[in-house]
């Protein structure tokens, strides 16, 4: 019976040792470190707050139109005292300055050879430089007619020593007193006079003066 207890008590401290081996083996179940969230990444923890930059747009802006121009005005009639007459030849128009109101514009035929200065009689020019108004003439066979102190001293002189006439009779006239009352005759047509429609010598007659100043350009 002394062995039996012994070996008994033999086998329970085994036991007891082989329990105590076996929990020592066991590895405790590693409890997980929490991580940081990703930013932006939903669920708890620290986000990056939603900061947006406010949006910008550049104001509109026009520009002025540089090449376009206004629509010209329509030009009141000659109204009050001539003051100044300038014709551009190049450019078949002749600008009439009055006293009261502003400048008018009118297209004009010139001489049937036009270009260069008139030198004699029956070249078919208009001359340049500067006149003035000398007579006015309500019986012109051109409905009336303004005439321009050509030839001037000058004009003379230099005629006599190329040994011809400098010509004369060079008027601002209307149309011609033969044809239909309303025609126009085209082109450069007359003998180195300017001209314009009758109601527009009408209107320059009706108040142009001797003396007023006539400058003829090129």
């Amino acid at each position: 019976m002394k062995r039996l207890g012994g070996l008994f008590s033999a086998l329970c401290l085994a036991g007891l040792l082989a329990g105590l081996w076996m929990i020592w083996k066991i590895e405790p179940t590693p409890v997980p470190t929490p991580q940081p969230e990703a930013p932006g990444a939903p669920g708890q923890g620290w986000q990056w707050p939603d900061f947006r930059l406010p949006e910008f747009r550049l104001p509109e802006i026009s520009l002025p139109d540089i090449f376009s121009r206004p629509p010209a005005r329509p030009e009141g009639p000659i109204a009050s005292p001539v003051e100044r007459i300038l014709v551009e030849k190049s450019a078949r128009r002749m600008t009439v300055w009055q006293k009261d109101g502003p400048p008018k514009s009118f297209d004009i035929a010139l001489g049937f050879s036009p270009d260069g200065d008139k030198s004699r009689e029956g070249d078919g020019r208009t001359p340049e430089g500067v006149f003035r108004i000398d007579r006015l003439n309500r019986q012109s066979k051109y409905h009336l007619s303004l005439g321009i102190d050509y030839p001037q001293r000058h004009h003379r002189e230099a005629a006599r020593r190329a040994g011809h006439s400098p010509g004369g009779d060079i008027m601002i006239h209307g149309q011609p007193n033969q044809v239909p009352d309303g025609y126009k005759v085209k082109g450069d047509w007359t003998a180195g006079c300017i001209a314009v429609t009758n109601p527009e010598i009408e209107e320059i007659f009706a108040h142009a003066a001797i003396g007023t100043e006539v400058e003829i350009r090129p």
